[in-house]
């Protein structure tokens, strides 16, 4: 992680905590930045300098303004307009890393094939924060590779429940 990164996720909490908003606008821009970072012509449009910042920013907007709060609209623009749309995504990471620090707990990327409830959301927390010793936020990433189950990450320390995993080792025991 780079420094002008932990600067920039430091701005973006220091912002949505002024504006009551930590929570929501590092949720919402953690998925702004998964977007990005999923879709290359959006990515490279956010982050080439060559296209006008005012464009860039219009972009943004289009995208953002019946999605996202204003505050996550506004941190999103100022990343965009200081050149930083390419850094999207692990901005967002690391401000998550810091909100959570900021009350005293850790991230936990959490992976699974499908979307979780609140209610699953909240279970998977309290499992997590009994298992780490450490209050634990959970930010969910679908991803169908995982075919069922989840596997969670906490810094270097990861659970892994999937289905996919258990498959592996199943085969790994029948060759």
């Amino acid at each position: 992680m780079s420094e002008r990164t932990e600067g920039y996720a430091s701005a973006v909490v220091a912002i949505a905590q002024a504006e009551d908003a930590l929570d929501r606008v590092t949720e919402e821009l953690s998925a702004v930045g998964r977007a990005a970072a999923g879709n290359e012509e959006l990515r490279r449009v956010l982050s080439d300098r060559t296209v006008p910042a005012s464009r860039r920013i219009g972009i943004v907007e289009d995208l953002l303004a019946s999605q996202a709060s204003p505050v996550t609209l506004n941190v999103v623009a100022m990343l965009v307009g200081a050149g930083r749309g390419g850094d999207i995504d692990a901005v967002a990471e690391e401000a998550l890393t810091q909100a959570a620090a900021t009350r005293g707990g850790a991230v936990a990327e959490v992976r699974a094939a499908v979307a979780l409830t609140e209610h699953q959301i909240a279970q998977v927390a309290e499992a997590l924060t009994r298992a780490s010793g450490r209050n634990v936020t959970v930010h969910v990433v679908v991803d169908p590779e995982i075919i069922g189950g989840l596997t969670a990450q906490i810094g270097d320390t990861v659970f892994d429940g999937s289905v996919r995993t258990r498959l592996d080792k199943m085969k790994e025991r029948l060759s």
